[in-house]
């Protein structure tokens, strides 16, 4: 049964016989393609006889059909039975095509350099494709393998082995190169991390001294204020319990409690003063910090910490004289170029009224001109007085 799909498949479309009709001469075909042969042969003769001539696509016989045509030719009923129980059974041998349904691949197209089946000669994506029959295709490219190994065992290979060992090396050498530079960002950010470190242990050492200052300026202080009120409530315990001696008591005690009472006035409280801590750490790092390359952190040196005392009168802190100082340059610049426009318009205008005056209405032009003048001369005036004030005060809040 090897190949026993060629003896079901038509010579002419190269599929399985559909609706296989025989002719006088013995020879099987589809009835499709015998139509289609019929229907050249009708159109070669024009004057189109009763009986048309029909050639043998095998054996060149020239049958002559009926009027009925291809349907008068009998059906091969054994081909045909044989065909449906081979088409019922399975044939796990037989490679059929993927794109028609149980048509084997049985031509080889000589286009596509592949193995198709009758449909796709006739109907499918290889039609008008030249072809070749299996066995002529297997005996044109029998040789094939021998060849393709010559040429996978030539010269072009040699160097192979060399060139996956050349690769090999340099990937060797490419991942070393990497793991290094690994190694370098590992030790740059924990030199780093340390360099941060030390200068966050600086920056905490000098705000605890300046903590110790603090508590050195304000403890004596609220001490003796302590020992103050202490001894102004024993006096008046001590004054209190006056009340209940008998006279002569009374008498000894009273002028000791006396004096004791105003040399207690007459001692000064101490000056109650706020500290102001300077420089700011958080002006130092907004500043400085964080318009620092890393690569100078560690030039960076740590500020020293200092305190000075000021009166309670002060009232604006720091972040309030911040503000202030920012209302201000923009109120003073916003003047400045106030002044700088009138100034450059004032010489605008001069221009202007000249050119007008030279032509016409000078008498009306130098009167509008000499008002306006006036009043812009005022205005920058006043602007300059104001901007006079504004650095008075400046200097006041400031300084």
């Amino acid at each position: 049964m090897y190949n026993f799909e060629d003896v079901l498949t038509c010579p002419i479309c190269y599929s399985i016989f559909e609706d296989p009709r025989v002719l006088p001469c013995s020879h099987t075909f589809c009835r499709n393609c015998l139509e289609n042969i019929l229907q050249a042969s009708s159109d070669f003769y024009i004057w189109r006889p009763l009986r048309i001539p029909l050639k043998c696509p095998n054996c060149r016989s020239i049958t002559e059909m009926a009027p009925t045509g291809i349907e008068s030719l009998p059906v091969n009923f054994a081909l045909r039975a044989i065909i449906e129980k081979y088409q019922q059974e399975d044939h796990p041998d037989i490679v059929t095509c993927p794109e028609h349904y149980r048509q084997p691949l049985n031509v080889y197209c000589l286009l596509d350099k592949k193995l198709v089946c009758g449909h796709c000669l006739t109907i499918g994506q290889h039609h008008g494709h030249p072809i070749d029959d299996l066995q002529s295709a297997y005996v044109k490219e029998k040789d094939a393998p021998q060849k393709l190994l010559e040429q996978l065992t030539d010269t072009h290979w040699t160097g192979l082995t060399c060139h996956i060992e050349k690769l090999e090396e340099q990937k060797s050498h490419s991942e070393k190169v990497v793991q290094g530079e690994k190694e370098v960002v590992l030790q740059y950010f924990k030199e780093l991390s340390d360099t941060l470190e030390e200068k966050k242990n600086f920056f905490l050492t000098a705000l605890c001294d300046v903590d110790n200052l603090i508590n050195q300026e304000y403890t004596p202080q609220i001490e003796r204020i302590k020992e103050m009120r202490e001894q102004q409530l024993e006096l008046m315990t001590l004054t209190t319990s006056l009340r209940e001696e008998s006279p002569l008591k009374f008498l000894e005690k009273v002028d000791d409690v006396r004096q004791r009472v105003q040399i207690l006035k007459q001692r000064a409280l101490p000056e109650v003063q706020c500290v102001e801590i300077y420089p700011r750490v958080s002006q130092v790092l907004k500043e400085d910090w964080s318009r620092t390359e890393i690569g100078q952190i560690k030039k960076l040196p740590i500020p020293e910490m200092k305190i000075s005392l000021k009166s309670m009168s002060c009232s604006c802190s720091d972040d309030e004289k911040v503000e202030i100082f920012k209302i201000l340059n923009i109120v003073i610049v916003t003047l400045i170029s106030v002044i700088l426009m009138l100034i450059f318009f004032n010489q605008h205008v001069i221009t202007f009224l000249n050119e007008i005056t030279s032509v016409c209405f000078f008498e009306v032009s130098l009167s509008v001109y000499q008002n306006l003048s006036n009043s812009l001369h005022d205005l920058k005036t006043i602007l300059c007085h104001s901007l006079y004030l504004l650095k008075e005060f400046t200097g006041k809040v400031f300084w």
